[in-house]
């Protein structure tokens, strides 16, 4: 798939959250090739140092906690003061690992939030100053078509990723007057290495396929590729709405 380049990303500090793998991977190659200054936060050290080493310059990896608040203000901090303002914020990371209802403690309720959701309210707050100075930036969550489709065994990861929706467009409206766009980008059924060990099998893969309207899998490229368009100076005027890339999936 041929990406289009935006010549407003050049030179932009650009932080993507959860970008050492799956559709972060893709989306912190995707704005390197915009030429933009590029930051990436995770925990997977083997695999965003990989990535590293295959992009090369253009690309920085920092070992981050997202849960720890303290850590991630520190970080965004870290990174204004190497090189300026971020412009683009893409809140990605996130786990969806299975649970059944009867089995949630407090406790496992607390860490699911706190990996789902309370990071991108904190790294959106983080980036605002910088984004007043610059007069305006591009805040990017990614949600998710589980809670629209009611994926069973992810009632966490659905009531965090249904936030997100609503996070989106509360933010947009009280960063709207900063210039200050907020959008969300609604994936559907991405063929990730991780999904794909979850539900590649020919049964699932027909099931995907007969769902969606286009017949055949969404990639993370074609996540990145919008996510692309509303960081860019391209998308001035959308704002607090969810972009879908499922190919008519839900």
């Amino acid at each position: 798939m041929t990406q289009a380049v935006y010549p407003s990303l050049a030179g932009k500090t650009v932080v993507i959250t959860g970008g050492g793998s799956g559709i972060g991977e893709v989306i912190v190659e995707s704005f390197v090739r915009q030429k933009s200054k590029v930051y990436f936060l995770d925990i997977a050290e083997s695999e965003s140092k990989a990535l590293v080493a295959r992009l090369g310059d253009g690309v920085t990896f920092i070992k981050c906690d997202l849960t720890d608040t303290q850590a991630l203000k520190n970080t965004f901090a870290d990174i204004e003061r190497k090189s300026g303002p971020v412009a683009v914020l893409v809140n990605n990371a996130a786990n969806d690992d299975r649970h059944k209802v009867e089995e949630v403690t407090p406790a496992y309720w607390e860490q699911r939030i706190a990996v789902n959701l309370r990071h991108l309210f904190f790294a959106s707050q983080a980036v605002v100053p910088g984004m007043k100075k610059l007069g305006g930036g591009s805040i990017i969550n990614l949600g998710s078509v589980s809670w629209h489709t009611a994926i069973p065994e992810l009632t966490l990861y659905e009531t965090a990723k249904a936030g997100i929706e609503g996070m989106t467009r509360a933010l947009a409206r009280d960063l709207g007057t900063a210039n200050i766009r907020v959008n969300c980008v609604v994936p559907g059924a991405i063929r990730t290495p991780r999904q794909m060990k979850l539900w590649h099998t020919p049964d699932e893969e027909a099931k995907i396929l007969a769902q969606q309207c286009l017949k055949q899998r969404v990639d993370p490229v074609h996540v990145a590729a919008m996510v692309l368009f509303l960081a860019s100076s391209d998308a001035a005027m959308c704002t607090a709405h969810n972009y879908w890339v499922d190919g008519g999936y839900c």
